[in-house]
């Protein structure tokens, strides 16, 4: 099995690098641009391995593409690609319509050309699976989960841009039959996160003895999905996902952002690192616009389809995460010092 997949160093990407690479056995491409949130240290762990290759390229570079599926012949492809971050969204909003939108119009295109010059026994095994996020369907109430039948109504540039990207898919599938499967995911968490999202950015912060922003008041909630998990709900929706279907891959863990924090500061207590307790570092700050209030996944189709089951829950996950930050500051430092050291992102001037 032949399996390209781009946004391979960021941090859902190198988790299912890592996974197809040692647990499957598959024979991986990897293609990232390397902006900021692209890491090859992320792929440390494979990177002597002979299944492994790969390459620096920009998705919404057609001929690169190009180049890069005819050379590799992959007999899947697995779009992980994005700008992703809300905050970055808000200030910087070009570059997610660019990465997000164009990026996946022309990996569709390349995509496509090649998958109808492929000899019919590999062109109907062929799969292109483009993932992206629960953001898409906007702000939950009090009750209710996201189905795949959820309209959708995105808040942020970020999730508008994916929104597009989604469309595009399965506007590929429906007009030209490029086989796609779509996925769309709750929150993740775990090794390798780049610090500026919730989790990472607490323990690391809480780890310096730095103040712990919160927005607002702390009670958006949202459904939390232990990486690792993920990657292999993505191998098996690549794999045996229905043509021209979603499925939505959460882990059934609501919490507070509030309640996130405080079990971060609860576990580095226990660990006894310095600042403890830690919740006095907590300090609530100003939420950022169009801050939606609740997600939660319905993960029903792909647990009854597919017979996924997430194997973390939160307390678990959270626990591992923790410990493995504070276990891989050779991962991390080199971020906090020279990349992102913290500072609020997505304030609007003016």
């Amino acid at each position: 099995m032949r399996i390209l997949v781009t946004g391979g160093a960021g941090f859902i990407g190198s988790a299912l690098v890592r996974y197809l690479v040692t647990n499957v056995g598959a024979d991986v491409l990897t293609v990232d641009k390397l902006t900021y949130a692209g890491n090859l240290a992320s792929l440390k762990q494979i990177e002597n391995a002979p299944n492994h290759r790969f390459l620096k390229a920009d998705i919404a570079d057609r001929a690169a593409m190009t180049g890069a599926i005819e050379g590799f012949q992959p007999d899947r492809i697995m779009h992980l690609a994005a700008e992703s971050h809300v905050d970055r969204s808000i200030t910087g909003a070009g570059d997610f319509i660019q990465t997000n939108i164009v990026g996946t119009f022309a990996l569709l295109e390349a995509a496509r050309h090649y998958w109808n010059d492929l000899a019919s026994e590999r062109k109907s095994a062929f799969r292109f699976l483009h993932v992206s996020t629960d953001e898409v369907y906007g702000s939950l109430g009090d009750e209710g989960l996201f189905e795949e039948e959820t309209s959708y109504d995105p808040s942020s540039p970020y999730s508008a841009s994916k929104a597009a990207s989604d469309h595009l898919a399965i506007a590929w599938h429906r007009t030209y039959g490029l086989p796609v499967v779509v996925s769309n995911c709750s929150n993740n968490y775990g090794p390798y996160h780049f610090p500026e999202k919730l989790i990472p950015l607490i323990i690391l912060n809480a780890m310096e003895g730095k103040p712990l922003p919160v927005y607002g008041n702390g009670a958006n909630i949202r459904d939390w999905l232990y990486v690792e998990d993920h990657a292999r709900a993505l191998h098996l929706i690549a794999g045996h996902g229905r043509l021209g279907e979603k499925y939505n891959v959460g882990g059934r863990n609501e919490r507070r952002n509030i309640d996130v924090v405080q079990r971060v500061c609860a576990l580095m207590d226990e660990r006894k690192t310095t600042s403890a307790p830690h919740e006095k570092l907590i300090s609530y700050v100003t939420d950022r616009p169009g801050h939606d209030a609740r997600y939660a996944i319905d993960a029903t189709k792909l647990e009854t389809e597919l017979g996924w089951k997430a194997e973390e829950d939160f307390d678990s996950g959270i626990a591992k995460t923790v410990d493995w930050y504070l276990a891989n500051d050779w991962w991390w430092k080199p971020l906090r010092q020279g990349v992102y050291s913290g500072e609020r992102l997505g304030v609007l001037k003016g």
